[in-house]
């Protein structure tokens, strides 16, 4: 259970507690708290371990200008890094950085690694289970693999033959394809999703976790059908923010283990991940002829400059461009 908050004290007395406690009150996602808290900390330790509130621009400076110039660290990841300390100084400590002086990182940004449709097929199909499925909707549908295990049942439209990603990177909400040769094996999966509920409902349990304040606003809801996993893990486990027994939803290393493996067994010598499928999601689309701003809306990016990294991804050969060589 990789994306449950770690319960914090009723009242807060150390730093990153109070740090913590902060970011949940403005209800930023639990994985930007942990990626925040761990830049913080790196931040401290380079200025060997003196307190933030005793520091201030000059210190960030140094520290960003060490991660770009020493530790040479791609471009989003310095942004990452600058976002961190911003938040740090300007909502919690409510102190302004003035003007920012630090050293831009001049490591570009990579272009991602895709699977051809052969390659990505030739993964799932090394797979099985439910991993297999959820790797079929991260290459059919574009889901981020935390996206993928998170589905409810009510998040899967079979008459409108889509998706609905509600518990999403940065809290957005989207609608994106239901491939139809996925269809029926999430049928099945639901069925089995459903019959795993009435068994825990049966002995005593079946509550499941929700977001926010929503099982306040709704007491019935997190024993209804509509709330379940789609993915729910093999057993029950203590929540610890609310010492309730509980069936959580497969965890994503379960799948990127499942994928790892299934890549290990292939002659597919690429650096691939998860992510990959949803990299491929974007470029097959792209070859296809999808529009850039759909493609946009279908991965849930903010930015359509996000998206535009796959043009370069699928290269000048795809829009009928050949070698000198070759004619």
């Amino acid at each position: 259970m990789d994306d449950i908050p770690v319960p914090l004290p009723a009242r807060p007395e150390r730093f990153m507690d109070r740090f913590k406690a902060h970011m949940r009150a403005k209800h930023l996602a639990y994985r930007t708290e942990k990626t925040y808290c761990l830049w913080v900390l790196d931040f401290i330790r380079f200025h060997h371990r003196r307190h933030p509130e005793q520091m201030g621009g000059e210190e960030v400076d140094a520290w960003l200008s060490y991660l770009a110039n020493e530790r040479q660290v791609a471009i989003n990841t310095q942004k990452t890094a600058l976002n961190a300390v911003v938040y740090l100084y300007r909502q919690f400590l409510g102190r302004d950085l003035g003007d920012l002086q630090f050293s831009k990182t001049s490591k570009g940004r990579r272009l991602p690694v895709v699977f051809s449709h052969e390659e990505a097929m030739q993964v799932i199909d090394s797979m099985n289970g439910g991993h297999q499925l959820v790797a079929g909707l991260m290459y059919g549908s574009g889901l981020r693999v935390m996206e993928a295990v998170r589905l409810r049942v009510q998040d899967v439209d079979f008459a409108e033959q889509c998706l609905f990603v509600r518990e999403s990177k940065g809290e957005k909400w989207r609608r994106t394809l239901l491939p139809r040769a996925l269809v029926e094996p999430l049928r099945t999966q639901i069925g089995l999703a459903l019959a795993l509920h009435k068994r825990d409902l049966d002995e005593g349990f079946g509550a499941v976790y929700l977001p926010g304040a929503l099982a306040k606003k709704y007491p019935k809801a997190p024993t209804s059908a509509q709330w379940q996993y789609v993915f729910p893990a093999p057993n029950r486990a203590m929540d610890p923010r609310s010492q309730v027994m509980r069936r959580h939803h497969v965890g994503e290393q379960q799948v990127r283990r499942s994928v790892a493996a299934a890549l290990a067994g292939l002659a597919i010598h690429k650096k691939a991940s998860c992510h990959t499928f949803r990299h491929s999601f974007a470029t097959n689309l792209l070859k296809a002829g999808t529009d850039i701003r759909s493609i946009q809306e279908l991965l849930g990016h903010t930015d359509v400059n996000t998206t535009m990294i796959y043009t370069h991804v699928v290269g000048a050969h795809s829009r009928g461009v050949t070698s000198p060589l070759d004619g």
